[in-house]
């Protein structure tokens, strides 16, 4: 029987992860984005094309082929599907000046690194560049739980990845604005950011030597 983009996503996924939540979280999007993958001929669902598809396959050990046309390497094949490796977690960007994070196209992903003791599965990394949180960690990782909050303000006075509703994505302190639902920015050697609307929050967990 002919299967759809996201029935073959779904079957890919069940062969490693249980939920569409686990894997959410080893992709390091939000749930609701993939949930909508694996509902894509649903109203409320949404298609995937071929960079979502790199992403996906590289993950769940199918061909992005597979994911979008039902040909190549899949389910059933005799090559067995590998579990990704738990050690590592995805480098999904880098952290350049001002602080903005740059993340990569799921085609020109930069490769995985190791996931650092304790981190949660919904852990993912950004290589940082230049001084933008100090010259010390210059060509550092930074961690990041890609768990994205809604609203952000179980993170006040955490160092966090932030995204703006003008489309940028910083790693700044997050504290409380003078307005309600508002909040400042705040890094090393910049001036602060204030009173700024905030659509989503991650908490960096960790930054070490690459």
């Amino acid at each position: 029987m002919a299967t759809t983009r996201g029935q073959r996503l779904r079957i890919a996924r069940e062969r490693l992860f249980e939920t569409s939540l686990e894997a959410a979280q080893a992709l390091g999007i939000p749930p609701v984005s993939y949930w909508q993958y694996e509902h894509a001929e649903l109203p409320q669902g949404r298609d995937y094309g071929p960079n979502e598809a790199e992403r996906f396959a590289r993950r769940f050990r199918v061909s992005p082929e597979w994911l979008l046309t039902g040909r190549g390497k899949g389910i059933g094949d005799s090559e067995p599907i590998v579990p990704p490796d738990a050690s590592k977690v995805p480098v999904v960007g880098y952290l350049g000046a001002g602080a903005r994070v740059h993340f990569h196209a799921a085609a020109a992903a930069q490769g995985e690194v190791d996931r650092p003791t304790g981190a949660p599965a919904s852990t993912v990394a950004l290589r940082i560049r230049g001084d933008s949180l100090g010259g010390i960690f210059d060509r550092w990782l930074l961690y990041y739980d890609s768990f994205r909050r809604t609203p952000p303000t179980e993170l006040i006075d955490e160092l966090c990845v932030v995204a703006l509703a003008d489309g940028r994505v910083l790693v700044k302190q997050l504290q409380r604005g003078r307005r309600e639902e508002r909040f400042n920015l705040v890094s090393p050697g910049q001036p602060p950011i204030t009173d700024v609307v905030v659509e989503w929050a991650a908490g960096v967990t960790s930054m070490s030597r690459r």
